[in-house]
C-alpha cells in the first residue's frame, strides 16, 4: 500500500491555474515576438513587390503588435523567475539564466536599432541580431525549464 501512495506522488500532474496564466501568457508572447520575425523575413521579397513603403508600412503595423508582445514577454519573465525557486539552481542553470538575459536585451537593442537605421545594410544587421538573439532566447528559455 504504501508503495502504491510512493508511485502516485511521482505521477505527472496539471500545473496550478496561476502557472498555466503565467506560462501561456509567455508562451504567447514569444509567438508573436520570435514566430513575427519569422513571418515577416520570409513574406519580405513577396512585400517589396508591393511598392516601395509597403516594407515599412507592413513592419510599423508589426511594431504595433510585436513591441507589446516583448514587454510581455519581459514583464512574464520576471514573473516567471520570481515563481521558481533558486536556492538550488545549479551553476550552469546560473549561466544559462545570465546569457538568455543577455539575449533579451540584445533582442530588444537590435530589434530596436533596426527600426532606427537608415541604411538597408545597417537594417539588415540589426534585424539579423535581434531575430537571432530572439531565437537563442527561446531554445535558452526552453533549457531552463528543464
Amino acid at each position: 500500500m504504501g508503495g502504491d501512495l510512493l508511485a502516485l506522488s511521482n505521477q505527472p500532474q496539471l500545473a496550478s491555474t496561476l502557472t498555466i496564466v503565467r506560462l501561456s501568457l509567455h508562451v504567447l508572447g514569444a509567438s508573436v515576438w520570435v514566430g513575427g520575425q519569422l513571418v515577416l523575413g520570409g513574406l519580405l521579397p513577396t512585400v517589396r513587390g508591393l511598392g516601395d513603403d509597403a516594407p515599412r508600412r507592413i513592419a510599423r503595423a508589426f511594431g504595433r503588435l510585436s513591441w507589446p508582445a516583448y514587454w510581455l514577454l519581459v514583464v512574464t519573465g520576471v514573473w516567471n523567475y520570481l515563481a521558481v525557486e533558486h536556492r538550488i539552481a545549479t551553476s550552469s542553470w546560473s549561466a544559462t539564466f545570465a546569457v538568455k538575459m543577455a539575449a533579451v536585451v540584445l533582442a530588444g537593442l537590435g530589434t530596436y536599432l533596426h527600426t532606427k537605421a537608415k541604411t538597408p545594410r545597417a537594417r539588415g544587421i540589426y534585424a539579423a541580431v535581434g531575430t537571432t538573439a530572439s531565437i537563442a532566447a527561446l531554445v535558452l528559455g526552453v533549457a531552463l525549464a528543464g
